[in-house]
């Protein structure tokens, strides 16, 4: 009689441990705040690719043609010569029966002779001087366009009470996931 008391008191605990659980788990075993776990039963991962601009300096070496500055002799010659030419044009007068007149342009000839004689001469200089080369480098900036695949999410199946759900998350689930349990009165 003893073993059956004890066997009555074993299944009475049983039973209030048993009747404990499901009060705490709610209707059908999910648990009293509405939320349960479901079985993972597929992950796959969910990439974009995304297009990176990365401005870059390209150099190169290239060869520059360079002319020394005209000699300052050729335009103070040119200028001699204008000058003395524009003198002479503008020193000849008109011849009268008596008298040699001297025309009052002499002057103005002379320095609009001197000023093209310069610049043909500083002309003729800055043709004659010398050329010389460099290498410089030019260097511009190039925008360098690759592609790099980001991780956006993940697409989860799971399964619950029997159905088979699929949701997108940002992180791995592992092997269960978090689901909420909504439960109305069916009218």
């Amino acid at each position: 009689m003893q073993l059956y008391k004890q066997l009555i008191a074993g299944a009475a605990v049983a039973a209030l441990v048993g009747l404990s659980s499901t009060a705490n788990a709610g209707p059908r075993g999910y648990a009293a705040d509405g939320y349960d776990y479901a079985r993972v039963t597929e992950v796959t991962p969910i990439y974009t690719d995304v297009q990176v601009v990365t401005p870059t300096t390209q150099c190169r070496d290239e060869q520059v043609a360079y002319r020394e500055p005209a000699s300052p002799t050729g335009t103070l010659v040119g200028g001699l010569i204008g000058a003395a030419v524009g003198n002479n044009l503008g020193g000849h007068g008109h011849r009268g029966r008596h008298h040699y007149h001297r025309s009052h342009n002499r002057g103005g000839a002379t320095i609009a002779g001197a000023l093209v004689g310069a610049l043909v001469g500083n002309q003729i200089s800055r043709a004659n001087a010398p050329v010389y080369y460099a290498t410089e480098s030019r260097c511009h900036i190039v925008d360098e366009y690759s592609t790099r695949r980001e991780l956006v999410g993940y697409d989860v199946r799971y399964r619950y009470n029997g159905q088979v759900y699929l949701t997108r998350t940002d992180h791995h689930p592992g092997d269960r996931i978090r689901v909420h349990v909504a439960v109305s009165p069916a009218l």
